[in-house]
C-alpha cells in the first residue's frame, strides 16, 4: 500500500527547524537520506509543528524552516526524485494527529522516554500538552504517506513502535487503512554524540561553545570544535563501547560516517598515531564535507523564488497523497462528508 507506482517502498523522516543543524543531523539523517533517495520514494519534510512543542520566535521559526528546506537540498536530496515539504503546509498532519490522539491510551503515551526525560525537567503545571502527544502527531506524519520504512536514530524507537501500535488499534477497530511502518536502520553515524560530553547524543539546542559542529559554521571554528574534542588518558585509538573511551570512539564514528571505512581498516590507519594525529584527521573531513555543503546553501538562499517553488510542488504532491488517506480514515471513523 505504501509504494508508488514504480513498486518503490515510501520513506518517510523529517527533522525539526528549531536551533542549528549540526554535523550530527547531517551524518546520522540527511547523508543517508541522500544515499536512499533514488531506491525509494523518499517523503522529506521540515516538522514545524514538532518545533512548537517548545515555544518558538514566529520570525526565527519561519526563518529556520526555510533553512532546513534549503540545507536538504544542500546536502544533496534532489527535488525532482524526493519529495521535499514543510510539515504545516498539508493540513491533514493536524487533523489526523487530533483523531490519533483520541485514540490513544494515556498510559501509551505516559511511558514515552522522550517525555518522561523532558517533563523531569520541568514543573508539573508548566509541561505543554503538546509534548505528551508528540507520538499522535509523528504517528499521523507517518502514516499519512503510508510509509513503509522510517529512518530513525535509537531514541526514536519507541515513537515508531507506538505509531505501530495506535495503526493497529485503528485497524482494528475501523478496518485496514494504515500500513504499519518499519524502522530503517541506519548506517555508520547513526548516533554521533557531543564533541564536549560524548556520553549525550550531539544536540543542535546545547547551548555549550564547544558541544557540535554546526553545519553552517565557519570552517576555521569548525575545526578548532573538533581539535578541543574530550579524547581520554589512553594511548592506542580503537572503536570501544567504554564509557570512559566516548571521546575517541566519537571522533572515529564520525570519521567512519565520513570515510565509509570499516572498523579494522580506520584503526590500522591511526595504529601508532596520537589523539592529535585522529583530531587533524576527523577535522579534515568534517571540513571537505562542509565546504560545498555551506557553498550550495548559500547559492539556493540566494537564488529567488527556488526554494519557494520547490515547497509548493513538494506540498500539492504531498498534500494530494496525505488527504486521500485523511479523508478514508475518516469515513472510516463515520465522519459526516461535506455535500
Amino acid at each position: 500500500m505504501g509504494a508508488d507506482s514504480n513498486n518503490k517502498p515510501r520513506v518517510l523522516s523529517g527533522i525539526q527547524p528549531s536551533g542549528n543543524l549540526t554535523i550530527g543531523n547531517y551524518l546520522g539523517a540527511l547523508k543517508q537520506w541522500v544515499e536512499v533517495q533514488h531506491d525509494y520514494d523518499c517523503f522529506y519534510c521540515v516538522v514545524d509543528l514538532h518545533a512548537i512543542t517548545v515555544t518558538q520566535d514566529p520570525l526565527e521559526l519561519r526563518q529556520k524552516t526555510r533553512e532546513s528546506a534549503a540545507m536538504y537540498i544542500a546536502a544533496g536530496i534532489d527535488p525532482e526524485v524526493s519529495t521535499i515539504f514543510v510539515q504545516s503546509h498539508v493540513p491533514a498532519h493536524s487533523e489526523l494527529a487530533w483523531m490519533l490522539t483520541c485514540m490513544a491510551p494515556l498510559g501509551w503515551l505516559q511511558r514515552m522516554t522522550q517525555f518522561k526525560d523532558k517533563s523531569a525537567k520541568q514543573a508539573q503545571e508548566s509541561i505543554g500538552a503538546g509534548l505528551l502527544n508528540y507520538p499522535s502527531l509523528m504517528a499521523a506524519d507517518i502514516l499519512l504517506y503510508h510509509a513503509d520504512l522510517v529512518p530513525v536514530g535509537d531514541d526514536q524507537n519507541q515513537h515508531l513502535e507506538f505509531t505501530r501500535d495506535l495503526a493497529q488499534r485503528f485497524n482494528h477497530l475501523y478496518g485496514e487503512t494504515f500500513t504499519l511502518p518499519s524502522v530503517m536502520n541506519p548506517q555508520a553515524g547513526a548516533r554521533i554524540m557531543g564533541l564536549d560530553i560524548p556520553t549525550a547524543k550531539m544536540s543542535k539546542s546545547e547551548d555549550s561553545e564547544n558541544h557540535a559542529v554546526f553545519l553552517l559554521d565557519d570552517l576555521a571554528r569548525a575545526r578548532k570544535k573538533i581539535m578541543r574534542a574530550v579524547t581520554d588518558s589512553h594511548r592506542d585509538i580503537r572503536f570501544s563501547d567504554q564509557a570512559e573511551r566516548a571521546g575517541v570512539n566519537n571522533l572515529l564514528t564520525i570519521y567512519q560516517a565520513i570515510a565509509g571505512e570499516r572498523n579494522e581498516e580506520i584503526e590500522a590507519k591511526f595504529a601508532g598515531c596520537g589523539y592529535g594525529d585522529l583530531k587533524r584527521a576527523v577535522a579534515d573531513s568534517v571540513v571537505s564535507t562542509l565546504e560545498p555543503l555551506q557553498e550550495r546553501y548559500y547559492q539556493l538562499m540566494n537564488e529567488a523564488g527556488y526554494l519557494d517553488s520547490v515547497l509548493r510542488l513538494g506540498r500539492e504532491k504531498a498534500a494530494a497523497i496525505a488527504e486521500a488517506t485523511l479523508k478514508l480514515a475518516q469515513e472510516r471513523m463515520g465522519f459526516l462528508a461535506p455535500s
